[in-house]
This record gives structure tokens, C-alpha cells and sequence, in this order.
């Protein structure tokens, strides 16, 4: 299993670096049977993050025939807008609908094969692109207004599992969003290994669209 970890310039490097360590982590405790890497639409390069002035290196081509899964992050700015910056978490995330990303995500997001999975603002890319309409997901709590509004359907959880489509919460959850693809991936003694190692348990029940619906009380 070969997971692929989108950067692009502006990138939160927390939603990169939770879910790399969990997941590189996992692969060892399962022998070598997923790995992980760095990748960007254009190829490997040094990608600056939106928290100057830490950047990562992406050694790879992010590539949907290459992957098994594609986890999407968030971006790093500020929230609010103040005079002529471009350095807002919203204006950051809309460039990426300027570059290779959406074309990719578009291959896989196709592929019924593939999972692709975000981290906090990750998926108001996929959103933004409108490859993620009538789907259930969910964002950092602040871009659940929008993200509502281009026609997903949020779900208020720490993790909401859609299928091929598993999306993460607020930033730290890109540590939930790791451990929980080790657990349905490869099995709950893996997810266990690596929240004892990090001395971390996942926080939330994951929502899933099967069992019962609640009714009001």
C-alpha cells in the first residue's frame, strides 16, 4: 500500500508531517506493507509551507496511478483578511486551483481504487474544485460554512469516513486521520502499535455513513 501526501506551496506543515509520521510508522510495525511519501504536482521540490520559513522537500511526482492513497492537507495563514495580502488561508487554498493539484486529484478521486483523504483545509481543495459534491466530509470548524456550501454534506466529527473518501477536522486530527487508515487498512493491532509508540489515543468515534440513524431526542 503506497500512500501519497500532497504538498503545495503554502502547505500547514502540521496536516503534512501528523498523519507522514503515523503512517511511516505503521508501515514499519507492518513490515514494510505501506508506504509513505512527500509528492507535489509538479515533481520533486523543495515546497515552501505557509508557516515561514519551514519548508519540505517533495521527493516525488504526486501521481494517481502511482497511489494507493492521496492525503490532501490544509493550508497555514492567516484567517483574517487585513489590507492587500495574499496570505490567507482562503486565497492560499483558491491558488491551488491554479496549478497540476486539482487535475490529479481529479484522476483520483475517479478511481474508486484509490482513497483520497485530507487533513483540516484539505478538503475545501477538493470542494473548491467540485470534486466532492453530495459527499459527506468535514474541515477545520471554521470552514465549515463554506464548505457546506458547495454542496457536501458536512458532518460535525473528528473523522468522517465516506468511502473512498475519508476527510479529517482541525489540524491535530491529521494524527486520527493516520491512525484510522492503519486501522482499516491494515488492522487494529497496527493502529495500536503506533498509538502506544506515540503514546496517543485517537480522540472521537470516526462517522460512518452505515448502522442506524439516530433519531432526535
Amino acid at each position: 500500500m503506497h500512500v501519497q501526501i500532497a504538498l503545495f506551496d503554502g502547505f500547514d506543515p502540521l496536516d503534512v508531517i501528523a498523519p507522514f509520521e503515523v503512517l511511516h510508522a505503521g508501515g514499519l510495525h507492518a513490515g514494510g506493507a505501506l508506504t509513505v511519501e512527500l509528492a507535489s504536482a509538479e515533481g520533486a521540490r523543495e515546497v515552501p509551507s505557509g508557516t515561514a520559513p519551514l519548508s519540505l522537500r517533495a521527493t516525488a511526482t504526486l501521481d494517481a496511478d502511482m497511489a494507493d492513497v492521496i492525503v490532501v492537507p490544509g493550508a497555514s495563514g492567516r484567517v483574517e483578511e487585513r489590507g492587500e495580502g495574499d496570505d490567507t488561508i482562503a486565497r492560499i487554498l483558491a491558488r491551488t486551483l491554479q496549478t497540476r493539484l486539482p487535475d490529479v486529484l481529479r484522476e483520483a478521486c475517479a478511481d474508486p481504487d484509490l482513497i483520497v483523504a485530507t487533513v483540516c483545509g484539505g478538503s475545501l481543495v477538493l470542494a473548491m474544485a467540485g470534486l466532492v459534491e453530495g459527499r459527506h466530509a468535514v474541515t477545520h470548524h471554521l470552514g465549515m460554512d463554506l464548505l457546506d456550501a458547495t454542496g457536501v454534506v458536512v458532518v460535525d466529527a473528528r473523522v468522517v469516513d465516506d468511502g473512498d473518501l475519508v476527510t479529517a477536522a482541525g489540524v491535530t486530527s491529521g494524527l486520527d486521520l493516520g491512525l484510522y487508515l492503519l486501522e482499516r487498512e491494515l488492522g487494529p493491532r497496527i493502529a495500536h502499535a503506533v498509538e502506544t509508540l506515540f503514546a496517543y489515543e485517537r480522540r472521537g468515534t470516526v462517522w460512518c455513513a452505515r448502522g442506524l440513524e439516530p433519531t432526535p431526542i
